[in-house]
């Protein structure tokens, strides 16, 4: 009985070819016998004059009923014969689940409409051979091991879930500082101006005791230092650019602040200083000495009282509002911490989850 299946397979399995009017059909399968599930390939060759149009056959899952098909190579076409023959090549993956012996009818394949045939293939598929004599090699199924958890198991969930609530509370106060919008405050301690009349004096003392123009006779920068003094004095006190303005012009804002005799010096003083200065005029060692002390007159005369003068702080408050580029970049470091942030609580997650399934 078994020669004679043997035999059947043989004559089945044997590479069928069909030819006529040069049109050949040829299937061959590389192995006629299978385990259940296990793959043969089958391959379809159709050889044709080169111009004529073949159609060849259409499976939907299975090749016949019981013989799946798992996989299907894409058609290869050759040229043969310089040309005038062509060589077409379909290749099946199948197998089978079931244990039978499955004829596989002969392939139709159409060439200009005319059907041509292969001959008939064979497959057998077995089942696992199963030793039922020695029954002590089988085994029933095990017990499921409940297996212990170790800090190695849970430590990078752990890890996760801190770096989640520390990176969670830095992206909090980075909000809240950016809707916030609070402006950076700065106390600078602010040293205190002397008064006008304080530094004239001191200047009116620094040229009384220089007694370098004395010895060298340069009276222009005697008097030039005397005017300069006075000018920046009468800008503090007054509230006029005196340093900017010829001896009529401060004598004209003079008058509306003081009367005509008290400026009468102070006149006489600018007066001879630009004839010093312009005309070169050299005034005797005493009038130089009345004229600074003619000076110092008038700084005390008009100097502020001891109530008039300002009270000046000594610290002072700087508001200055957060610049745009700090909130770009408070922005972009919320976008990026959000990501991140996010990236942490799906690991920690599925961390999680691992553990617990």
């Amino acid at each position: 009985m078994k020669r004679l299946l043997f035999a059947i397979l043989f004559v089945l399995s044997v590479t069928g070819v069909a030819t006529a009017q040069n049109v050949s059909v040829n299937a061959e399968m590389d192995s006629c016998q299978r385990l259940i599930g296990e793959q043969a390939r089958i391959k379809l060759k159709i050889g044709v004059d080169a111009g004529k149009r073949a159609l060849l056959p259409q499976f939907d899952k299975e090749i016949v009923e019981g013989v799946e098909i798992v996989e299907k190579a894409p058609t290869d076409t050759q040229l043969l014969n310089d040309g005038k023959r062509l060589l077409i090549t379909e290749e099946y993956v199948v197998t089978s689940f079931d244990s039978a012996l499955y004829v596989i009818p002969p392939f139709e394949v159409l060439v200009d409409g005319i059907p041509y045939y292969s001959e008939e293939l064979a497959l057998a598929v077995y089942m696992m051979p199963v030793d039922t004599t020695n029954l002590e090699m089988f085994f029933p199924p095990k017990d499921v091991w409940a297996i212990e958890l170790t800090w190695n198991d849970y430590k990078s969930a752990v890890g996760y879930f801190l770096l989640f609530i520390l990176l969670a509370a830095l992206l909090a106060w980075i909000i809240v500082r950016y809707i916030s919008n609070k402006p950076i405050i700065r106390i600078v301690k602010v040293k205190p101006k002397q008064p006008a009349h304080v530094v004239a004096l001191g200047e009116m003392e620094r040229i009384k005791s220089d007694n370098s123009w004395r010895a060298s006779g340069n009276s222009k920068e005697y008097y030039t230092a005397i005017t300069d003094a006075l000018r920046v004095y009468m800008n503090e006190r007054f509230g006029f650019n005196a340093t900017e303005m010829t001896t009529d012009e401060i004598v004209t804002h003079l008058l509306q602040v003081k009367d005509k005799e008290s400026i009468r010096e102070v006149r006489e003083l600018l007066e001879t200083s630009d004839l010093v200065k312009f005309a070169k005029f050299n005034p005797p060692m005493n009038e130089n000495d009345r004229n600074l002390v003619s000076a110092i007159d008038f700084v005390n005369d008009t100097k502020p009282q001891e109530g008039e003068l300002p009270v000046q702080p000594t610290e002072k408050r700087i508001v200055n509002e957060r610049s745009l580029r700090s909130k770009r970049l408070l922005l972009a470091a919320m976008v990026l911490l959000s990501v991140v942030v996010c990236i942490v609580l799906v690991l920690f997650i599925l961390d999680l989850y691992y553990l617990i399934s």
